[in-house]
């Protein structure tokens, strides 16, 4: 039976699928680094680290492995062996891009796993789903979970601004900012529609946000009312935060609308080294030099890219 990481006594391993658009890879690598404490050479790896697959804009599915073993038949002997049952239950094949086993051997390895496992199996709705599949040499075995990819809902809010962050960015940077410590307080002082508020929230994280502009403040309030999240946002400047947090998210005022100067840009860096111990910061330029001399010390830099803008997403923490 399951225990929490354990199973017959046995430490749980995880195996991860991920996958990124090409100009999304190092977006995608930093956030694996800040989930796992790990950089992925591919499009898979393996954890000791469980992170549920629907936080991340990139992982597809993850197999909590209840066995690996050369062969097949040792996975089934296994089984066999331990008397694996299950009620209600689903076997799939999981199908890695790398993958060269054809359509007939993976639907043959899925019914012999299938046959050995005590309980019904069914088609549609079922209770658990279990998942086999083989990486390079090994053949590995567990309980399958995919992204349900239901933060894309997230996409049809009220209002919506075409320079606001887009949700897989908004998803990333918010786990890189918290990682696994959902103790951390966040805040995101230019808030703007609440983009990023509506992501951290829909994870679970404690958040607060500031807007200075009244009407994009009503238009952030909405949003999150739309989907049922509480009215975590403050109309004000930023400038008047008095409280302290783990970590600001901030994706830098660049002036589409509204004239912004470097000066304003810098305060607001100066700003949250005074309120945060913590920055993750979204620029439409390096500004590396303005972030160290506000007193951070910077962690991780990566860029996105997107056509003819490059958004350089910055980790710094206090000196």
């Amino acid at each position: 039976m399951w225990v929490e990481g354990v199973f017959n006594g046995r430490a749980r391993e995880f195996f991860y699928s991920i996958n990124y658009p090409k100009h999304e890879e190092e977006l995608c690598k930093m956030e694996m680094k800040y989930l796992f404490n790990v950089v992925p050479q591919g499009k898979h790896f393996f954890s000791k680290h469980y992170v549920n697959p629907s936080r991340s804009p990139f992982i597809k599915q993850c197999l909590s492995i209840i066995y690996s073993a050369f062969s097949l038949e040792d996975i089934i002997h296994n089984i066999e062996a331990d008397n694996l049952s299950y009620k209600d239950f689903k076997v799939c094949y999981v199908k890695l891009e790398e993958d060269n086993i054809d359509y007939e051997q993976r639907l043959e390895a899925v019914k012999k796993v299938g046959f050995v496992i005590n309980g019904e199996a069914i088609m549609h709705n079922p209770k658990i789903i279990l998942g086999i599949t083989r990486v390079k040499d090994k053949w590995i075995f567990g309980r399958y979970e995919k992204n349900d990819y239901e933060w894309h809902n997230h996409d049809k809010k009220p209002y919506c601004y075409s320079n606001a962050l887009s949700l897989r960015i908004s998803r990333a940077v918010v786990n890189i900012a918290a990682a696994n410590d959902s103790s951390l307080t966040l805040i995101d002082p230019c808030c703007g529609i609440g983009t990023v508020l509506i992501e951290a929230l829909s994870m679970g994280f404690s958040i607060k946000g500031y807007e200075i502009n009244p009407h994009i403040a009503k238009n952030a309030k909405i949003n999150l009312d739309y989907f049922g999240y509480e009215d975590v946002i403050t109309v004000g400047d930023m400038h008047n935060i008095r409280d302290k947090y783990d970590v600001a998210i901030i994706d830098i005022p660049y002036g589409l609308f509204t004239p912004t100067t470097l000066k304003e840009q810098t305060d607001i860096i100066k700003t949250a080294r005074r309120i945060a111990n913590k920055l993750v910061i979204i620029t439409f330029e390096d500004m590396e030099e303005h972030i160290t001399s506000a007193g951070f010390r910077i962690l991780d830099k990566c860029e996105v890219h997107k056509g003819t803008f490059t958004r350089h997403i910055t980790v710094a923490s206090a000196q």
